[in-house]
């Protein structure tokens, strides 16, 4: 089986009213890693993170424990920026043995063509956004970040922009088809190459929406509210709610 999931915003709203979150996800990753090929985590998997040199985040030990136990026994494990967590650099991939992907990448499994994209900044339109991810993706701005700040400090304002963000609108709102960027993305796509499976998170909310007859959008939902996961089984791909 391959594995698919995103937006756990592990840190959210605090270290401590995330923590059921965080191990309900250690929980799932027990559950699947006797069956998995590979797990992709499509992004947003911190609320917020900044990797510094020599100083590693508070937080979220049981979930990088059962990372590195799952790279250890051999199960790939890849994780994708989001727009939360767009801050990471060598640190997991050098200690957790993971694999960081911050573009769409392309897969081929068993005989099907994949896409995979936290799906931030995709599509027409949202300038203002393009600009601000280029900003965040600035070297110099990352040292400055880094340098000038105090981590405390530094952790402090991040979380904090990342709080006021998520409480200015709704956890989850229904995937709206036609009318999202992702969509459109996706048909400019299929324009010049064939894709059969979309799979993207940022959105929240779990979606299974049909491009024409061979292609599929695929939208992951969150481990804030529905608890939602993809897995393929070299045939089949089926978004399935963990726990029910």
């Amino acid at each position: 089986m391959i594995y698919f999931a995103s937006d756990m915003h592990l840190g959210y709203p605090s270290y401590s009213e995330g923590r059921h979150r965080e191990r309900l996800l250690c929980s799932w990753l027990d559950s699947i890693g006797p069956h998995a090929e590979a797990i992709y985590l499509v992004g947003d998997i911190f609320d917020f993170w900044y990797e510094y040199g020599h100083v590693v985040p508070k937080g979220y030990t049981r979930f990088l424990g059962r990372i590195a136990e799952l790279t250890d026994s051999g199960v790939p494990v890849h994780f994708f920026t989001g727009n939360h967590d767009v801050w990471m650099f060598d640190y997991l991939p050098s200690e957790l043995g993971i694999e960081l992907h911050s573009e769409p990448l392309l897969l081929d499994l068993n005989g099907k063509r994949f896409m995979l994209h936290h799906g931030d900044g995709l599509g027409p339109g949202d300038r203002g956004y393009r600009l601000m991810k280029r900003c965040f993706r600035s070297r110099t701005l990352q040292w400055m970040f880094a340098h000038l700040l105090h981590p405390d400090l530094s952790q402090w304002i991040g979380h904090t922009w990342s709080r006021r963000s998520r409480a200015s609108k709704p956890l989850t709102h229904p995937f709206g088809g036609e009318t999202e960027r992702i969509t459109q993305f996706a048909r400019q796509t299929l324009e010049h190459q064939h894709i059969d499976y979309f799979i993207f998170g940022h959105w929240h909310s779990p979606a299974v929406y049909p491009l024409n007859s061979t292609s599929t959008l695929v939208v992951l939902g969150d481990w804030l509210e529905n608890y939602t996961y993809a897995q393929w089984d070299g045939q089949q791909l089926e978004l399935l709610r963990f726990g029910l």
